[in-house]
């Protein structure tokens, strides 16, 4: 029985900056080392200089055991400045996860909501690996991607802020 596949982790939070100005941050592949307590940053492939659907750019993550993977991931959708989405992919090619951001206008001006959600692919990844060997690892690595997702983007609001007060 696959308990991994369409395994998810969603998050939904209310930042204190405009719709527009959130956007650039979620898709600057390049910097969300920045933030992140697990991505390290990327970079856009094949001459890709931003998002659009069908651009590759390439991930690192470190773990907290201290294990860094790259990976390449795939623009599956996007439209400014509300929705976007892409997939990792496995060493075969298989959707490992897909990852979402989707934008909304929040009730105070100046404000976004910002939905941001994991759903596991049937890919073989680390997550996989671990479930495979310990069912309770699955349910472990769904609570740290909450944790860091809610950490990722409390961290992109902070520093924009900082920014913002130094503009």
């Amino acid at each position: 029985m696959d308990v991994v596949t369409g395994a998810q982790a969603a998050i939904a939070l209310t930042v204190q900056m405009p719709r527009e100005q959130m956007w650039e941050l979620i898709t600057a592949v390049n910097r969300t080392g920045e933030w992140s307590p697990e991505a390290r940053g990327g970079s856009w492939a094949d001459g890709t200089l931003g998002p659009s659907k069908g651009a590759r750019f390439t991930a690192c993550n470190r773990y907290a055991d201290g294990l860094v993977s790259k990976v390449t991931c795939v623009v599956t959708e996007t439209e400014r400045p509300r929705t976007f989405t892409w997939a990792v992919l496995d060493d075969a090619g298989l959707v490992g996860s897909t990852w979402r951001y989707e934008l909304r206008e929040g009730i105070e001006a100046g404000s976004t909501e910002v939905f941001h959600s994991f759903t596991h692919g049937p890919g073989n990844t680390g997550a996989r690996v671990a479930a495979e060997a310990d069912p309770q690892a699955l349910s472990r690595r769904l609570v740290t991607l909450f944790r860091n997702m809610t950490t990722t983007i409390g961290a992109m609001s902070a520093a924009e802020a900082a920014n913002g007060s130094k503009r």
